[in-house]
């Protein structure tokens, strides 16, 4: 079996607002080769790296926006967030938690930081994923999937106390609590400082890791220290991630959809017409009502 090496390590960059309560990092697209095409069916990457937000009266956040097309994922680390989108989708995500939303044929959503949690500020730390849909699926009915962190599948890997949660796809023959429409595997893996994990993945998934605490190691040449992102080539399947602090780690690896990506704004479809469509469709309110 060939080993899979280490394509690109990717530091932060700069950050940038998203409204007025996500400071991100955009690893996915960017420009580190990581574009839409490379990473399908992760078309999105916006990282929050840890961040101190000030007590607010007014929660921060963003307002009514649409999507068309694919799913966002957020992950969350620190902080509360809450959501509620058209479809009748929504709730609060605290440490831990992970909210799913599938837009397919269109939602109206909003996302701001919960409010009790607003009033007293604190370390916000979040992620934000985009999900590409296939074709078929694209104009399939919106849905919404609230996992809470103790529904998470947990995995040990050793008696230091590492462990992997399984968000969605396998490891270990243990099966994530998310439901997907491509193949996809999305784990948390906590590592302590000095234990090692053996990573396999079919060539063809593009895979990614994303540092959010401590540093780790990969097959034991290519380090990578908190807040950056290793992606992993496409020429084998087993790799190495030691860790050399405790850390945690995203890890996402997927099946490519291959298909043709039309993508602007809030709209990810396959073709310009099906872009003209969607903003069409926006304009003529068929994408619901949702107050701002």
């Amino acid at each position: 079996m060939k080993p899979r090496s280490v394509e690109l390590v990717a530091s932060p960059g700069q950050p940038h607002f998203v409204g007025d309560g996500f400071r991100v990092h955009n690893f996915i697209p960017s420009g580190f080769r990581m574009d839409m095409q490379r990473m399908d069916p992760f078309i999105m990457l916006d990282y929050n790296s840890k961040f101190h937000f000030p007590a607010s009266s007014r929660p921060k956040g963003v307002g009514v926006h649409p999507h068309r097309g694919f799913e966002t994922v957020t992950i969350a680390y620190k902080g509360k967030v809450q959501h509620h989108d058209s479809s009748g989708g929504g709730g609060v995500i605290g440490e831990g938690d992970i909210q799913w939303m599938t837009a397919a044929s269109g939602v109206l959503h909003k996302e701001f930081h919960e409010e009790e949690w607003s009033k007293k500020g604190g370390e916000f730390q979040m992620v934000q994923l985009w999900v590409n849909l296939p074709a078929k699926d694209k104009m399939s009915a919106p849905k919404y999937q609230a996992i809470k962190n103790d529904s998470v599948p947990r995995v040990q890997l050793d008696s230091k106390g590492s462990e992997i949660d399984v968000i969605a796809g396998e490891f270990e023959h243990v099966k994530g609590v998310a439901s997907t429409f491509t193949p996809i595997n999305m784990w948390n893996a906590h590592l302590k400082e000095g234990s090692e994990v053996k990573l396999n993945f079919p060539s063809h998934f593009n895979t990614v890791l994303l540092v959010v605490e401590g540093e780790i190691e990969v097959n034991g040449t290519d380090r990578a220290p908190t807040d950056h992102l290793v992606l992993l080539a496409n020429d084998g399947e087993e790799f190495s991630v030691k860790a050399t602090q405790d850390s945690k780690v995203l890890v996402l690896s997927g099946e490519p959809i291959n298909e043709p990506i039309a993508a602007h704004g809030p709209f990810v479809m396959n073709t310009r017409q099906e872009l003209m469509e969607a903003f069409n469709d926006f304009n003529e309110g068929k994408f619901g009502y949702l107050e701002d």
